[in-house]
Formats: C-alpha cells, structure tokens, sequence
C-alpha cells in the first residue's frame, strides 16, 4: 500500500511542475505529516525530491528526473478506453484503475502535452441515462463486470416475468443503453442477452476437475470467441427485439407536421419506414396530408404514444382505437371549454369571475 502511495507521489510530481504539501495530500488521501515522511522516504531512495519553503512553496522533481514507472497493468489499460464514460466506471469498480491509467499516461507524456486529459475532458462528456430517470446501479454490476473483464463463467438466476431460472453463463460483454445496463452472454452454445437489473444472484461458476487438491476445483473460464463482435452483436439483436414487439398495426392520417414528429412519439425505424412507404406509393392527399400504416407493440401502448401528436395525427384504423382518441380529444377540448365565461383562468391564475367589471 505505502509502496504504491510513494509511485503515485513521484508520477504526480513527474505530472506537474510543483505541488504542494495539501496538494498532494488530497490526491493520495493521507495527512499532510505523512507527505512529509513520504518525501523523506523517497529522498532517502535517491529520488531528487526538493521542497520549496514559504506559503508559496511546496515539492517537486529536480535534474529533468523521470521514473520509468510508468508501465500500464491490464486493469489500468482496459479501464483507460473507457475514461470517457465516468458513471459506468463508477457502477462497475472502475473509477481507481482509470484515475491510475490517466495519471501514469500523464507521466508519460511530453510537458507541453499533458493538459491534454483535462483538456479532452472539460470538451467532451457522456451522460448515458436517459432524461426524467434516476440511474439505479444494479447491485451485482461489478460482480458481473469482474467475470467479464476475467473470461470467467457464472453462475446466477434470473428473473424472468414472474419466475425465477439458474443459468450458467460465459459474459462476454456489458452493454449501457439508455441508463439500462444489459448483459450479453452465452449459454448452451447461444448468445442471449439479459438485464443486468434482473439478476438475483451471481456466483463464480467452478470447475469439476482441475484446481488445487481438495478445493473441489478451480474458477471455471471460458476461451472467449474471436469472432463475437459486441457492437454488431448488440446492434443486431436490438433491431431484432425494436422488430418482434411491434405485432400489430393502426392507420394514421398525419399532417405535414405529424410526419415530422412521428418519429419522436414511437418506434424510430418503424415509423420512418412507415412514412418513406407511404410517399413512395401515392404521397399526400390533395391536403397535404400523409396516410400510413404504422407498425406498433399494442394498441395500448399506441394510445399512449400518438396522443403526443394532438391534432396533427388522426387514427384512421382500427375503431376501437379511433374511438378511444376521439373520446380523449373530446375531453381535452372539454377542459378549455368556457361555458357562460365561468370557470375561466386568467394568464395570472386567477379564476375569472365571468361577469363585466
């Protein structure tokens, strides 16, 4: 530990042209006393380490020294190419192994090129969750993480709807969409993909033969497949799944306007498909106006959504779902109703009292 602490003072030090005392303590999380015995430390080691007096001062590396400790171990430089996504670092154990990689690289690099960290990171920023959710951290992420990282199988149960299963699973990789953290693994010689949030538990799977004597066996690895592409995989099964829920089908008339919003209120690919469909075979009516037959997950769930057009989007097909929208639209128009004046909001919020001043 003091070890580590004393290679992370020198890297920090190599970093920077000077630190203070305070400094250095809030980066190595000890008390300024013990920073001035780690300087002693290092100095007695033959690191040129030179304290600077006054309020001023502070410590720093002099005669151009360079520590050539500066080499990444495997943790640190997996972590490294995720430096970009701070909070999916932090859900899954990460945020030390980056903080180490970055600092080392920092070392590493020519003065003149070491702002460039802080300067990519005061430019660019990931935040993956999507708007109106609170991100939850699923409890067993970095269990699961670990196993990734390590080609190492697990076993877990699963929740599925109202059930729970025992899986043994070779993770090959995590995948964060929309503030949702999913699994893609394989089991019985098939790539599935699980909700993270959904297991309830997970344990090392361990192997029947091999390991120590006695020990029962080994933590079970998996030789991971050199052809399995995360990105392409992910890509393909979310098109897979966006396509399996939308089972059934309505008829909308939409507006000029409608057309540009339907993409936003439901399915993205359906509804574009659903619109180029619709101007390659006949486009708009003499109104302008653009019919389409648009793929959905229930008529439920499209109540929901193509309410969200107002009245630049009529459900044509099927009826039941024409009259519910209708029957909404009724309501609406109902609330901004002013019948003899009474009940009237004025832009203040004031209630109106209907008759002349």
């Amino acid at each position: 530990m003091r070890a580590a602490r004393l290679i992370k003072m020198v890297l920090l030090l190599q970093a920077r042209p000077s630190m203070t005392g305070a400094a250095l303590a809030r980066e190595l999380e000890v008390s300024e006393r013990t920073v001035v015995r780690d300087v002693l430390s290092l100095s007695e080691a033959g690191v040129p380490v030179y304290a600077d007096r006054g309020r001023a001062g502070g410590y720093r590396l002099i005669g151009g020294y360079r520590t050539r400790l500066t080499g990444l171990g495997r943790s640190e430089a997996e972590a490294l190419f995720l430096s970009g996504v701070p909070s999916a670092l932090r859900e899954m154990g990460l945020a030390d192994a980056a903080s180490a990689a970055r600092l080392k690289v920092s070392a590493a690099l020519l003065p003149e090129l070491r702002d460039a960290a802080t300067g990519a990171a005061q430019r660019f920023h990931l935040d993956a969750p999507a708007w109106y959710q609170e991100p939850e951290t699923p409890a067993l992420l970095p269990v699961i993480a670990d196993a990734v990282w390590d080609d190492r199988r697990i076993r877990a149960r699963y929740l599925r709807k109202d059930t729970e299963v025992e899986r043994e699973l070779e993770p090959y990789g995590l995948v964060l969409k929309a503030g949702v953290w999913y699994l893609a693994a394989r089991s019985q010689g098939d790539f599935r993909v699980y909700r993270v949030d959904r297991f309830a538990a997970v344990e090392g799977a361990v192997e029947t033969t091999g390991g120590d004597a006695g020990d029962g066996g080994g933590a079970a690895r998996f030789t991971r497949d050199a052809s399995f592409d995360l990105p392409a995989f992910w890509a393909e099964r979310a098109a897979q799944f966006a396509r399996s829920i939308l089972r059934e089908e309505v008829v909308l008339r939409l507006s000029p306007r409608g057309v540009r919003q339907l993409p936003y209120v439901t399915e993205r690919a359906a509804a574009r498909e659903a619109i180029e469909t619709a101007q390659t075979a006949g486009g708009p009516d003499p109104q302008g106006r653009l019919t389409v037959t648009l793929p959905v997950e229930s008529a439920e769930i499209a109540y929901a959504q193509l309410l969200a057009l107002g009245p630049e989007g009529e459900v044509l097909a099927p009826s039941e779902l024409r009259e519910r929208c209708a029957a909404a639209a009724r309501r609406t128009a109902a609330l901004y109703t002013e019948p003899g004046g009474q009940g009237r909001v004025e832009p203040g919020g004031q209630r109106a009292s209907g008759g002349a001043a």
